[in-house]
């Protein structure tokens, strides 16, 4: 009589490296050359996502320049900030690009973004570098195109990870985006590498850079290789390592980063190490290969199935239904009705998502929290020029540590079983160092101490909530349409941008004093602590105000995280009985 399985998984599992009755060992042998080729091309998709994502987070870099750019264009401090809202601005139109997918293919979405951030930035650099002239007006709308080719490139990696990776997407969703966190620091090091002595460097990088990473990323985009939508285990064990030494070598990368912020003397080399640790994650898949057929002793001895990566895995649920419906009667999940969020990953028409209660709290979290740390990494530049510190640190280190949170955005698929908590949840968690951040900065601003450790919280923070956002809106208000109504969602950006940085530019220019006024232009310069006192205590009551829409949108949001775990019980007690003894 054959004994009863665990779990339906195991039907699949193939004969792994072990012992035979006579103690000797059989060596596990490698899968066929097509299926490791087959593999490691999925892989490659994720790759060129992740070096798209590192070289597009061109507005975080605003601050770089942005005090050179308001010396070139004679403007005020508020009109400067008008040009930082433009660029947020082209967030408002970020949903054309998921319309745009629906007629044309990916890789057209993938080079209109690069166009358009080739003539956005690079019309700035002509005008930063006073080889043309150009109207405030022009200027603006070049930033506008800007920042709505960042848009176009993140929905497109956001469609590479849901099509190639359907039961991990969120993991790959999470390590993706934390890569355009270290955009800021990793043009600093280009920055320094080249010429320390030219912010309009930035410029020209953000103009040229992505357009090349384009056309490194166009083979893997093109290939588009066939994907498992219900893998077996060892795929499964396979993605769990591959992805585990994908977050190993971004944290390693995000160190480098972090430490050669510090070290202008050796800066080629650094910016040369960080190159070489964007391009080894090509060979993560292969080293998973190599570990299994060298190291089979060890990974005899390791018990896979306790990974962290245990999933909330929407999809994989999804199909498994379907294929037991017939059998034990389970209704599929479809598309969203009217009424209250009662399962998770239904989809959402724009009728439907405005409606719902969920959306709007989570609107208001968002707008009150990750925007809050957006706009203040516009005015770093302002900020630390009003107290006397070094912008080019301050960015770095904001960079560093929006990645590192971007990267935390997994843990509720690495610690779900330690930590039941939901994506909300973390969600919630995340916004707390927001307004302990601003209140320090308003006690104690002109410390360089508080100062930094301020910005990293924000940076922290803000990097977590960028990269959750993407999960949660496919969580809940579906996967296939998250190329639309996450750029809904990110409307907020330029509305937030532009009421907390007018606020914020006004308050700036109150505080100035007259005697460093420049009398021929409209760029009034502020230095002292009061220059942003009143603007830190303003951001961190309305930040409070995000921790709390969180906290009910996680209320509200605990019962259908919930129910998905049940049916995922359901659904392994129903293979036990669909298994016979």
């Amino acid at each position: 009589m054959r004994p009863r399985i665990r779990d339906a998984s195991e039907k699949l599992r193939p004969n792994r490296a072990s012992f035979d009755d006579e103690g000797k060992f059989h060596r596990k042998h490698l899968p066929p050359l097509r299926t490791m080729f087959g593999r490691w091309r999925k892989w490659t998709v994720l790759v060129a996502a992740i070096w798209i994502q590192a070289s597009t987070g061109t507005n975080f870099d605003f601050s770089a320049y942005s005090s050179h750019l308001k010396s070139v264009l004679g403007i005020s401090q508020v009109r400067l900030n008008y040009l930082a809202v433009a660029s947020d601005l082209g967030k408002a139109f970020g949903w054309s690009s998921g319309i745009a997918l629906g007629y044309f293919p990916l890789s057209v979405v993938l080079f209109a973004a690069a166009a358009m951030g080739f003539v956005g930035y690079g019309v700035q650099w002509l005008v930063i570098t006073n080889i043309i002239t150009l109207p405030y007006s022009l200027v603006f709308l070049c930033c506008l195109l800007a920042g709505l080719s960042i848009c176009w490139f993140n929905t497109a990696c956001f469609i590479l990870c849901i099509r190639h990776f359907p039961n991990n997407r969120a993991l790959a969703l999470s390590l993706t985006v934390s890569f355009n966190g270290i955009s800021a620091a990793l043009y600093s090091l280009a920055f320094n590498a080249i010429n320390p002595s030219s912010s309009n460097l930035y410029l020209l990088l953000n103009s040229l850079v992505p357009l090349v990473v384009s056309f490194a990323a166009l083979y893997p985009v093109l290939t588009k290789p066939t994907v498992d939508p219900t893998p077996d285990y060892e795929s499964r064990r396979h993605d769990s390592h591959v992805f585990t030494i994908l977050n190993v070598l971004a944290i390693m990368t995000s160190f480098h980063l972090l430490l050669s912020s510090s070290s202008t003397s050796s800066a080629r080399l650094n910016f040369l190490g960080a190159i070489v640790l964007l391009v080894f994650p090509l060979c993560a898949p292969l080293l998973v290969y190599a570990r299994d057929y060298f190291l089979p002793v060890i990974n005899h001895r390791f018990n896979h199935e306790s990974s962290g990566y245990v999933m909330l895995n929407i999809d994989e649920l999804k199909s498994q239904k379907a294929s037991v419906s017939s059998k034990i009667g389970y209704e599929q999940l479809g598309t969203a009705k009217e009424g209250n969020i009662v399962r998770l990953s239904d989809e959402h028409s724009f009728q439907l998502l405005i409606s719902r209660l969920e959306f709007w709290l989570y609107y208001t979290a968002y707008f009150c929290g990750g925007t809050i740390g957006l706009v203040y990494s516009n005015n770093l530049g302002q900020i630390a020029q009003s107290l006397g510190q070094n912008s080019t640190t301050l960015v770095t280190i904001y960079s560093s540590f929006s990645f590192f949170g971007r990267l935390l955005s997994a843990a509720p698929d690495f610690m779900h079983k330690r930590f039941r908590l939901t994506r909300t949840g973390w969600f919630a968690i995340a916004l707390l160092p927001t307004p302990i951040a601003f209140f320090l900065l308003a006690v104690s601003s002109s410390q360089q101490t508080a100062l930094q450790t301020a910005t990293a919280l924000i940076g922290l923070s803000s990097g977590f909530i960028f990269a959750a956002a993407v999960s949660i809106t496919s969580d809940l208000f579906g996967p296939n349409s998250v190329g639309v109504n996450h750029n809904i969602l990110i409307t907020n950006i330029p509305i937030g941008s532009l009421l907390y940085g007018y606020i914020a530019a006004s308050i700036y220019e109150s505080n100035a004093s007259p005697e460093i006024t420049p009398i021929v232009s409209d760029s009034i310069v502020c230095i002292g602590r009061d220059c942003y006192f009143k603007t830190f205590v303003f951001w961190g009551f309305l930040s409070i105000l995000g921790v709390v829409s969180s906290l009910l949108l996680y209320i509200r949001t605990k019962p259908v995280y919930h129910r998905l775990e049940q049916d995922q019980v359901s659904l392994t007690s129903s293979y036990k009985d669909l298994d016979p003894l």
